[in-house]
């Protein structure tokens, strides 16, 4: 009998008393995750349907805890090097049954004992290689997915871009359209006007005002009045008027 007991592991430890469990069903939980790395441990137990699970999570957690604060262990590379759970003091109540007879009732407590070391050597060089690994196929997966969604976003970029490209054409197109229908009416329609021999009445207005409006010493259109200097045209005929009347 010269094997190593299990309250005797060398190790950080974290130890709970008294809590109202049985010990018999921290047992079942203590003994999915012995021997386990940290990780996996709180996988399994975060995944657990047990009651007690709960419990043993934040056990192993102080112990953890422990051990990096008190004892300068880098939590990543620890594992659950023993654990157990010892009966506790026993409650006694009574329950009344029929016949004025007593149910005697028993609530349990347990002491719950959590151990972690430092892994070996040899078992922490495969369990960081499969970290590692799987590192590496998130990271392989991660790249996979933002590739096909950038693949994804850029088909649809280019379709957008596309599509907002043939739009501005169309727009252009339709405003060359627009500009051609507009010179044809103009054409058509000055070609209207010089087949009738309509007259544009305004270019002659604006020619009489800007004659009009010309300097006196300038010289002076044929229809505008004569000059300051000789005498019009108009004057021999007034005067042989008022000699008619006189007579």
């Amino acid at each position: 009998m010269g094997g190593q007991r299990t309250n005797e592991s060398e190790g950080t430890r974290a130890l709970l008393r008294n809590t109202r469990t049985s010990a018999f069903k921290i047992r079942e939980v203590l003994d999915l995750v012995r021997g386990l790395p940290v990780g996996e441990a709180r996988d399994i137990l975060r995944f657990s349907e047990r009651d007690a699970a709960r419990l043993v999570m934040k056990l192993l957690d102080s112990a953890v805890a422990n051990a990096e604060n008190n004892d300068g262990m880098v939590p990543d590379e620890l594992f659950v090097s023993g654990c157990f759970a010892d009966e506790g003091r026993t409650y006694k109540t009574f329950r009344p049954r029929a016949r004025g007879r007593a149910g005697r009732l028993r609530k349990r407590t347990a002491h719950v004992t959590m151990i972690v070391s430092r892994l070996p050597e040899q078992r922490l060089s495969v369990v960081k290689a499969k970290q590692e690994r799987a590192e590496a196929d998130r990271r392989t997966r991660r790249v996979a997915a933002s590739q096909r969604s950038g693949g994804r976003r850029t088909r649809a970029e280019r379709t957008r871009r596309r599509g907002a490209a043939d739009q501005a054409d169309q727009a252009v197109e339709a405003e060359r359209a627009a500009d051609v229908a507009k010179a044809d009416e103009a054409t058509a329609v000055a070609e209207d006007i010089e087949a009738q021999g309509i007259v544009d009445q305004q270019a002659s207005a604006m020619a009489a005002a800007a004659d009009a409006d010309a300097p006196a010493d300038g010289p002076s259109s044929a229809a505008g009045p004569s000059t300051a200097d000789g005498p019009s045209d108009e004057e021999p005929a007034d005067i042989a008027g008022a000699e008619d009347e006189e007579k």
